[in-house]
């Protein structure tokens, strides 16, 4: 009896730290496939507002706030743009101040805590940009997705899609450029997106069912005019966009993609989410293998991102070694695997998804370069 009964209460230990194992990992790994849809990734600290100015805004000195060039500043009811560092600006030690372009919502009141997003503008691109679109809604395998269409004279379209921590008004950082080029852009809301279809499971899969969407933005594309289309995705819509180039039954009308700061490795971004969420290293393992049980990533044919060997259309990847997220190297890998399709354009200080923000003037000649062929 008294074996029997020690058997249970060790049958019963290992049990009970199974389920603890299950749910801790479940937990650490919601970091990565359950982020808000607008919200600071955990590698973007909250700053606080010391003081503004005519045209100046004074924030807490950290490396978040020292980055070079344009963001959103953002938190609760208030959305502000920001420019690079004044530097010759007065300010205490603890303390940096960068230019104040705009303060679209809410006010900036001393205290506040805000986090700079690569998101810059919020409302719609007319609203925000001056630019004159259509709200249309794609027909989804989910349901309607709703887009935002800018027309272009082009026959070539550009369909963009955001990544983790922002919305689909992350893309209208760059439709100035491209109405400059008189491309038609069609950026997209996919499931999990506010208005859009909600996530079957209620979490995110990082690009790995989510391409759907995008393959139906291409359908739509082609039903209405493009006789090609670019594909441009930032983070894990970078990854929707490789998937859609390899798998889409309209391939062909593929010409290009570009790649802002793509999520190549998934284990790495879910274990660089769960630390810097605060998640001890030592649970990182649960993380990972939570995501994998969760999404069904190792499964089928969504094992991985496609094979860079079957790439077949040219492809523009903008990348930085400051990426937290996602790792540069893998960038670096797929460069150098394919140099014959792939053009690398590396961008220094740069955090997740926001390449263009650090540099937008370099940023910008490196996509005109890579999108004049495809006109």
């Amino acid at each position: 009896m008294r074996l029997r009964t020690a058997a249970a209460a060790a049958a019963t230990t290992v049990l009970g730290a199974g389920v603890a194992a299950v749910a801790a990992g479940r937990y650490v790994s919601d970091a990565a496939l359950k982020p808000s849809r607008i919200r600071p990734l955990p590698s973007d600290p909250k700053l606080t507002v010391h003081a503004t100015a005519a045209g100046q805004v004074t924030l807490t000195r950290s490396l978040a706030s020292l980055r070079p060039g344009t963001y959103g500043l953002t938190g609760g009811d208030t959305h502000a743009i920001v420019g690079p560092v004044i530097e010759n600006a007065p300010h205490p030690a603890d303390s940096v101040v960068r230019r104040l372009e705009l303060v679209t919502h809410g006010t900036l009141e001393p205290g506040a805590r805000l986090w700079l997003t690569p998101q810059v503008y919020i409302g719609n691109p007319r609203d925000a940009l001056g630019l004159d679109h259509a709200d249309v809604d794609i027909p989804g395998e989910l349901g309607a997705l709703p887009a935002w269409f800018v027309p272009g004279a082009r026959e070539t379209w550009v369909i963009t899609v955001h990544g983790l921590g922002t919305g689909r008004e992350h893309p209208m950082v760059v439709m100035p450029f491209l109405a400059e080029q008189r491309f038609p852009v069609l950026d997209l809301a996919y499931r999990g997106d506010l208005g859009a279809p909600r996530l079957p499971d209620g979490i995110g899969h990082l690009g790995n069912t989510e391409w759907h969407d995008l393959d139906a933005a291409i359908r739509y594309a082609v039903r209405y005019g493009a006789e090609t289309v670019v594909l441009y995705g930032w983070s894990t819509g970078a990854t929707m966009a490789l998937h859609a180039a390899e798998r889409s039954a309209l391939r062909p009308r593929i010409s290009g993609i570009v790649l802002d700061s793509p999520v190549l490795d998934w284990r790495a971004t879910v274990r660089a989410l769960a630390v810097a969420d605060g998640t001890p290293r030592a649970l990182l393992p649960l993380a990972v293998r939570a995501a994998q049980g969760r999404t069904g990533l190792d499964a089928g044919n969504f094992a991985e991102v496609p094979d860079p060997d079957r790439l077949a259309v040219p492809a523009l990847v903008l990348h930085g070694p400051d990426d937290s997220i996602a790792p540069w190297a893998a960038s670096r890998a797929l460069a150098d695997r394919r140099p014959d399709l792939v053009t690398l354009h590396t961008v220094e200080r740069a955090p997740h998804a926001a390449m263009w923000n650090a540099d937008p003037e370099g940023y910008e000649e490196a996509l005109r370069r890579f999108l004049t062929p495809l006109m």
